[in-house]
């Protein structure tokens, strides 16, 4: 894979890692043994028999080997602070529901008195989760997990603090700040992002993650029968030449396994402003198994910096920010002037001095629709994923027909959703 940037509500850079890890997708049974027999040692089967990442060659021999579709090497991926962002002070915390314009637009809070979430599991594969966060006491620590170097390891929490404001998002209790769109549903962290200390000492440990840890972590939500899985980040978009075999290649199968087990998987569309309509793509949110979010605003137009496509959105959500950029800096003059048109959520107190954060992005569209997807699973658990996709597509406003090129099936309606459930 070349050398480009990742989108996590923020920008970071991708680069082949330097582990010597290569993600192979496999067409048929047997492809282990082979691998073995030439020489190579299975790190990790991802998907049974379909998918591996194996140390101990230099890759170049991968694709002569009988049944191996594509191989590419692991990528390591940094990633950098959101270009929105600020805290909230704790004196507001009485008033927060009323800032939480994301909620009112999408009729969370009258959706919850048909559903709350109760009895359904969401993943979030981010940076981690603040158990220790007053609005989240709804984390399950034993099943929650940090994916680091193609290891499975014990969860510690969140360092940085993006992860914990997308788990609010989805799922927040609202006992003290914040309410979710899922406030009943059971909250899994996994943790994909982690600090590494660059080669030179000057310099400041960098968040970065791999391939190969994202690809463990969607499996892992899928074996632990997570309703939805978060995936807030990605790659910008792509040349067409990405579109076939390679990197696309391995993803798909494990994606496609994970929604078929039942585990609906909500990705951001990412925030580079771009029309991936006519062979560009990113992922995850462009390989099949998930859903595509776009950001909208409180006004419910397509926020400045998010994606669009005609077929490439599956629906819009509330990410922050207005229409243009300058529009959402305003201090006055706007129904929600900076920096309240941005969506506030919970964040690491130990890390940002307070509990509360306003953030935009994608990252904060995404799960949005993870909460909804709890919600329709309390209503109807055992729902294929895509009929609980097709449901929220339904429910959904303000666009006409299900492929407008920048909401999809349109902005989601927790109400009109559930509603439709009955």
């Amino acid at each position: 894979m070349t050398a480009g940037t990742v989108a996590l509500g923020a920008v970071g850079t991708v680069t082949a890692s330097d582990d010597g890890t290569y993600l192979v997708a496999a067409s048929e049974a047997g492809v282990r043994q082979r691998l073995e027999q030439a020489g190579y040692d299975i790190k990790n089967e991802i998907v049974d028999e379909r998918v591996f990442s194996v140390v101990g060659g230099d890759g170049s021999d991968l694709e002569t080997i009988a049944g191996v579709d594509h191989s590419v090497p692991n990528a390591k991926i940094a990633f950098e602070e959101p270009a929105l962002g600020q805290s909230k002070s704790e004196a507001d915390l009485p008033e927060l529901y009323g800032l939480q314009w994301d909620k009112h637009v999408t009729d969370a809070v009258p959706a919850h008195d048909y559903a709350t979430g109760s009895g359904s599991r969401i993943a979030i594969i981010d940076t981690g989760i603040d158990d220790g966060h007053p609005d989240l006491g709804n984390v399950n620590t034993d099943a929650s997990a940090k994916f680091m170097g193609g290891e499975i390891l014990e969860h510690d929490g969140d360092p940085h603090g993006h992860g914990t404001h997308v788990a609010g998002t989805a799922a927040a209790t609202g006992e003290e700040g914040v309410i979710g769109t899922a406030p009943d549903a059971e909250l899994v962290s996994l943790q994909v992002f982690y600090f590494v200390e660059p080669d030179d000492p000057d310099e400041d440990p960098v968040l970065t993650t791999t391939t190969e840890d994202i690809l463990n972590a969607v499996t892992y939500a899928a074996d632990i029968g997570a309703d939805v899985g978060n995936l807030s980040l990605g790659t910008p978009p792509l040349p067409p030449q990405y579109n076939e075999g390679g990197y696309r290649g391995v993803l798909t199968p494990v994606y496609q396994n994970a929604a078929a087990s039942g585990t609906v998987l909500t990705a951001s569309a990412g925030n580079d402003a771009f029309d991936l309509q006519g062979g560009h793509f990113s992922t995850p949110n462009g390989i099949p198994g998930t859903m595509s979010i776009s950001a909208t605003g409180p006004n419910d137009e397509l926020s400045f910096y998010s994606n669009y496509g005609r077929g490439q959105v599956d629906v819009g959500a509330p990410g922050g920010g207005y229409e243009t950029q300058e529009k959402t800096l305003a201090e006055d003059g706007v129904e929600w002037p900076n920096p309240t048109n941005l969506v506030l959520s919970s964040v690491p107190a130990d890390v940002y001095g307070t509990k509360y954060a306003y953030f935009a992005g994608t990252s904060m569209a995404a799960p949005q629709v993870a909460g909804l997807v709890a919600l329709v699973r309390e209503l109807a658990p055992d729902t294929t994923s895509k009929r609980v996709e097709s449901a929220i597509k339904d429910g959904a406003e303000g666009a006409s027909g299900q492929s407008d090129s920048e909401l999809g099936a349109g902005r989601i309606n927790a109400l009109e959703t559930v509603d439709g459930l009955e």
